[in-house]
């Protein structure tokens, strides 16, 4: 099975009921992972969409919290079936986020996605108004550092994630914020303050939502207020 290819059109979900979605992604050893899971404890009205994946779980992770483990043949039945919003193949395992993902998303709340860049792309294509936020560290040199104190990759795979990160930067243009994860702290504010702000911008209210103000507060004057 290839790169994950959706063909299908934009997300169609009911109304009033579609989370404000948010995309952050950058290159293997970025910490855009470390991040996701502060501004997730930091903001209650915030979730975090979890993946799919076949890759086997590492030590502490949980399925259904961290990501839902399955075999190939089932993950592959999903995408033939379109139900994942975005999915590709990454380091010989398939990793995909799941249509309903959205549909079951917090009315009103966010939903957060931590995908690659090429999963980032797919869910801009499904849904136009989603906010992707590129991560990376302040230079080339920290990113490789970053990797290597991983511990648990060889010289074949540092090559190859390297190689990745190279064709990811490439596609930083092409999302709407960056974050330069320098000091950790400052990094997660600044992330935070750009999920914040974005709920904060008028087409993330409910559809007639500001109508629906007006008209009640020409009632209170007729009534005398």
């Amino acid at each position: 099975m290839g790169q994950g290819k959706d063909t299908a059109g934009p997300v169609a979900c009911r109304r009033g009921t579609r989370p404000r979605v948010f995309v952050v992604s950058g290159p293997s050893g970025a910490g855009k992972t470390s991040l996701c899971a502060e501004v997730l404890r930091r903001l209650p009205w915030l979730r975090l969409s979890v993946s799919h994946t076949t890759r086997p779980p590492r030590p502490g992770e949980r399925d259904g919290k961290d990501y839902y483990f399955v075999d190939r043949r089932a993950f592959e039945r999903m995408a033939e079936q379109g139900l994942f919003l975005e999915w590709a193949e990454v380091h010989g395992h398939l990793y995909g986020s799941s249509v309903e993902n959205v549909h079951s998303g917090p009315a009103g709340g966010g939903l957060l996605f931590e995908v690659d860049c090429k999963g980032a792309m797919q869910i801009r294509a499904r849904i136009p108004g989603a906010v992707l936020v590129f991560v990376l560290t302040p230079t080339p040199g920290d990113l490789i550092e970053r990797i290597r104190k991983r511990g648990d990759v060889s010289r074949s795979e540092l090559e190859v994630r390297l190689r990745t990160a190279r064709q990811e930067i490439q596609s930083a243009g092409s999302f709407d914020y960056l974050v330069v994860n320098d000091t950790f702290e400052e990094a997660a504010d600044r992330l935070r303050a750009i999920l914040i702000a974005e709920t904060c911008r008028k087409e993330a209210a409910p559809p007639d939502w500001l109508a629906a103000w007006a008209r009640e507060f020409d009632s209170l004057l007729a009534e005398g207020v």
